[in-house]
């Protein structure tokens, strides 16, 4: 069975880096990904390339960890077209503590606002004025306060937050990709390495 149509979730991934030396969140890529995706089309090879520099490797180490990373973008790519609006960035989940799911989402909203101020003014002269503002909310949102205690407000407070991250993801990348929900089914499979 092919691990590319798996499931990657935070952990998974965050043990692939692992595998390949990082102690590195997979948060911040995910931002990166996520707003690469939405202004630009990410190709595989480009994606797989971006990874392995974060990761300081040449190349993933194995054929299982190329997949992995390869059904991320996929995944990812899948969501942000997909009309059900499921879309879900890749963040600690509740195994891990509030002030580490807080961590994650300012991570995550630093690699997506990245990729945003690297492309310029050009692209935001055509956004619509909700997508302006969800970009702009977003900056305050890399400013988080991360270290909170786990109680109930707090986490409806990160959740809402996260709400707000996934909205601007998915608002990015549908003005950008008008009407053609599943954009690409090309690269179903990884380059094989030998």
């Amino acid at each position: 069975m092919s691990l590319i149509n798996e499931r990657q979730d935070f952990s998974t991934i965050a043990d692939t880096f692992l595998l390949h030396g990082s102690m590195q969140s997979p948060a911040f890529l995910d931002g990166r990904l996520c707003a690469a995706l939405g202004l630009h089309d990410l190709t595989a090879e480009a994606w797989l390339e971006e990874v392995c520099l974060t990761l300081g490797v040449d190349q993933p180490r194995d054929e299982p960890s190329a997949e992995r990373l390869l059904g991320w973008r996929r995944q990812t790519l899948d969501a942000l077209a997909s009309t059900e609006l499921n879309f879900e960035p890749l963040l600690p989940d509740e195994m891990f503590s509030l002030a580490e799911r807080a961590q994650g989402l300012k991570e995550w909203t630093l690699g997506f606002l990245e990729v945003v101020e690297d492309a310029g003014d050009a692209p935001r002269k055509k956004w619509s004025e909700p997508l302006r503002e969800a970009i702009e909310d977003l900056a305050g949102l890399a400013a988080i306060e991360t270290d909170i205690d786990d109680s109930a407000e707090n986490e409806n407070d990160l959740f809402a937050l996260t709400e707000h991250a996934r909205m601007a993801a998915m608002l990015l990348y549908t003005e950008q990709h008008p009407g053609t929900p599943q954009v690409e089914q090309v690269d179903e499979t990884p380059p094989t390495t030998h």
